[in-house]
């Protein structure tokens, strides 16, 4: 089978190749998928770098641990060990895995969902990951469901005033789509050539960072949710309520910590501005995956899929992401 192989570390030109390996063999618990999408975003060029170095205790110190990059994918089940009881060959599925820049991939069955009935296998491939982080980011870390829905339905109460940034990329544009389902008044910041994106998926204002940076926003706000960028707990301040929240999702920065710095910074010196911190890494979950096949079966959350490229242009696709104007996500056709 074909797969994109990485050896060592530099930028995606120089160490992705496209190779030829035996496929997996599956687990007693895993099945095998033939891989038909997978998604590519920034982590994908971080990853490659071996950025951020503080993790290169799990990514790998010298060479990258997983020498198959890529970690969701939608494809369908060709081959179910012993133990599978859920699945079968022929089903169409999603989910999360290591190495499926890849035309096959052996996946526990645990990390794999039917695939939502109105979806293409191109479309449920920008799910995955994205959705996790977007939700959680939302839910948990803004906080907008009643601790008694179950995270089903909007909380009760006036809408909360929550500001995304990054609105228009692959987390922005579920972070918009949950906030508005969960009951929020949602402001999304994207640059001119998207704002009609974000408008679409259901923001109630959009506003273009180019022209009126975060500091020069005039207004207040219960919460904001930052994929875009490293603002300044100044700048964080000028836009919150007192007693507001920050949730950090992600980063940008030095090589050594790629913004996670701040989290730290922010979580010792937020209580002297009357603020509150929630950094958010996503935890991959099943349950979250049902979860929002569900508010995509029923038209609440939709992904946004910008361009397909094909397996062998796996390096010029990150190139394309990481340049600012993918719209939503790019994928991978991993097996055509």
């Amino acid at each position: 089978m074909r797969v994109i192989t990485q050896d060592a570390y530099g930028p995606p030109e120089k160490v992705m190749v496209l190779r030829d390996v035996d496929r997996p063999v599956p687990g007693e618990r895993d099945v095998l998928v033939r891989v038909h999408a997978a998604p590519v975003s920034g982590t994908d060029w971080h990853l490659a770098r071996g950025l951020p170095y503080v993790a290169r205790p799990i990514t790998g110190w010298r060479r990258p641990r997983s020498r198959i990059p890529g970690y969701d994918l939608s494809g369908t089940v060709v081959e179910a060990g012993a133990a599978v009881s859920t699945l079968r060959p022929g089903d169409e599925v999603y989910g999360w895995a290591a190495g499926t820049f890849a035309e096959y991939a052996a996946v526990p069955e645990k990390q794999l969902a039917p695939i939502p009935a109105n979806l293409t296998l191109e479309q449920a491939a920008a799910v995955p990951i994205a959705a996790f982080t977007a939700l959680q980011a939302v839910r948990d870390g803004a906080g907008l469901l009643a601790a008694d829905t179950g995270g089903a339905q909007p909380a009760d109460g006036p809408a909360r005033r929550v500001l995304i940034t990054g609105a228009s990329g692959g987390v922005g544009t579920y972070a918009v789509q949950f906030a508005k389902a969960y009951g929020a008044y949602v402001t999304g910041m994207c640059r001119t050539s998207k704002m009609d994106l974000v408008a679409g998926l259901g923001a109630d204002e959009v506003v273009d960072y180019t022209s009126t940076p975060l500091r020069h926003l005039g207004r207040r706000f219960d919460v904001l949710i930052d994929l875009y960028g490293n603002p300044s707990l100044a700048e964080v301040a000028r836009v919150l309520v007192p007693g507001g929240a920050v949730v950090y999702v992600g980063g940008t920065g030095g090589r050594w910590f790629m913004g996670t710095d701040r989290w730290l910074r922010g979580m010792a010196l937020a209580p002297l501005r009357r603020l509150r911190t929630r950094p958010v890494i996503h935890s991959d979950s099943r349950d979250d995956l049902v979860t929002i096949t569900g508010m995509i079966e029923s038209g609440v959350v939709r992904p946004v899929l910008d361009r397909t490229f094909p397996l062998a242009q796996a390096a010029e696709a990150i190139r394309y992401v990481t340049a600012g104007e993918v719209r939503g996500q790019a994928v991978l056709r991993c097996a055509d």
